[in-house]
């Protein structure tokens, strides 16, 4: 009997991952399930683990590269109604990781509940705005969490407050954990400016960035005091391309895949990316998206 014979109602084999990111772009996970709650994952988790097999959670996808040669391990879609709730308690919010957050902050905002305003344009599900810290110059998904509720690797169910979640500049201390629903706290403001607010976020969206074509968001972190997309445009690298995949001419921190890219164009493209920048400016560019590739699951199987 397979280790996964449990799971298999709600268990894919050699799925085609690459298809759920925004990208598009890469190829197959060895297993992909969807967990049917909380407890399900707990017991997924701790029998991958007893099993060698590494696991991942894959969420909207925007801020995801798959590699052309996949995933090998088990991802992980909460995508289960379970993960999908939203339950009001006055100014307390709690979200299953699988909400969809912007159009949540829509909502929110026309209800006039302030606090997600700054995800106006930001593709997220909630366990991804957490793990990364989601958000842009309005602000941050940080700013507004108070407690994390989280699976880790040995099954085990926890709940971290926020002063524990060491939030920064797209990151948190989530490490390996798996979120399965986040608490967070708004104010109520007048309906009209906080709606204001949130328009005025997405028109500068819109405006700057290349929203509807294939990519994954911002590529690089910005270094300390310097705006990564300015030191790209400054290499002279908007156009810049490897294959099918560009530096996108709207914003120099995006990477456009045309009909016909692979993962490896892409990533070929931010190694020569980061090269030319370095090489011009002595700044090493740090890589925001999430790149997945098959040695990192072999490398803990």
């Amino acid at each position: 009997m397979s280790w996964w014979s449990k799971f298999a109602d709600r268990m894919e084999r050699d799925a085609p991952i690459g298809r759920c990111t925004w990208f598009r772009l890469g190829g197959n996970a060895r297993f992909l399930c969807h967990p049917r709650d909380a407890k399900d994952l707990s017991a997924l988790m701790r029998c991958a683990r007893d099993h060698g097999v590494p696991c991942k959670a894959l969420g909207s996808g925007a801020n995801v590269l798959v590699s052309d040669d996949g995933y090998d391990g088990v991802v992980i879609r909460l995508d289960n109604e379970t993960f999908r709730r939203v339950d009001r308690h006055d100014d307390s919010v709690t979200l299953g990781a699988g909400v969809d957050l912007m159009p949540l902050a829509k909502q929110c905002s026309e209800e006039g509940l302030s606090g997600l305003e700054c995800m106006a344009g930001i593709p997220a599900t909630v366990g991804g705005a957490v793990r990364m810290n989601a958000g842009g110059r309005f602000g941050s998904f940080g700013d507004v969490v108070r407690r994390v509720t989280c699976v880790g690797s040995d099954g085990i169910v926890e709940t971290i407050d926020q002063s524990e979640l060491g939030f920064g500049y797209r990151r948190s201390l989530v490490g390996d954990r798996i979120v399965c629903s986040v608490e967070i706290g708004l104010c109520q403001g007048d309906p009209v400016q906080v709606k204001r607010r949130f328009d005025e976020y997405f028109s500068y969206k819109q405006e700057t960035q290349p929203l509807a074509d294939k990519s994954a968001g911002c590529v690089f972190k910005n270094p300390p005091g310097q705006s990564a997309g300015a030191l790209i445009d400054r290499a002279g690298l908007k156009g810049a391309r490897c294959g099918a995949a560009h530096v996108s001419h709207r914003h120099a921190n995006f990477i456009i895949a045309d009909p016909g890219a692979t993962a490896t164009d892409v990533m070929e493209l931010i190694d020569l990316v980061r090269d030319r920048v370095e090489r011009e400016f002595g700044t090493r560019l740090e890589i925001e998206i999430d790149i997945w590739r098959p040695e990192m699951a072999k490398a803990c199987i």
